[in-house]
């Protein structure tokens, strides 16, 4: 199950990178809608919710119910694209223009981390320096398999952006 979801999170975020390092800085900047986020806001808001290491190498305790029970709930909810979600203001965007270069530097820094360190962690083990006030704790397998459902409902957003730009030329 590990194995697995360090699979799943490294297909989603490969397939994150690749659609932003397809875009010139220029579509990386230019809004779809009125208020739809830029590609670039999206890689942003994507960048600001990784940073979940400090979570991960925090505080834990040992796991009293399945370590992937919520998992289910969460692909559920986030990969429903007919539903609406706010990001909570902690990972909201930056309003000015984004370097794709530094975007594309500071998503594969946090990517790698997760890649790298989490193959020798406990994943079964339970975090407690945050939680997402619906959910409670999670466990470190579920804040990963949270980043990679949160990252695959930002990428299909990312390619109906795409779409859009690429139909406005």
């Amino acid at each position: 199950m590990e194995k697995t979801i360090l699979k799943d999170y490294d297909s989603a975020t490969s397939a994150l990178v690749k659609l932003l390092s397809s875009l010139t800085d220029a579509e990386l900047n230019r809004k779809p809608s009125e208020n739809g986020w830029t590609a670039g806001q999206i890689g942003d808001h994507l960048c600001k919710s990784y940073n979940v290491s400090h979570i991960l190498m925090g505080k834990v305790r040992e796991t009293r119910r399945p370590p992937d029970q919520k998992l289910g709930e969460i692909r559920e909810l986030f990969l429903n694209f007919d539903i609406k979600m706010d990001s909570p203001k902690a990972v909201l965007p930056a309003n000015g223009p984004i370097d794709k270069e530094n975007l594309l530097g500071r998503l594969q820094q946090k990517i790698q981390w997760v890649n790298k360190n989490c193959k020798d962690m406990d994943l079964s083990k339970t975090c407690l320096d945050f939680e997402i006030p619906e959910y409670g704790p999670f466990t470190r397998l579920e804040w990963i398999g949270f980043n990679t459902v949160h990252t695959r409902r930002h990428v299909h957003q990312l390619e109906q952006t795409i779409k859009i730009l690429k139909n406005d030329t």
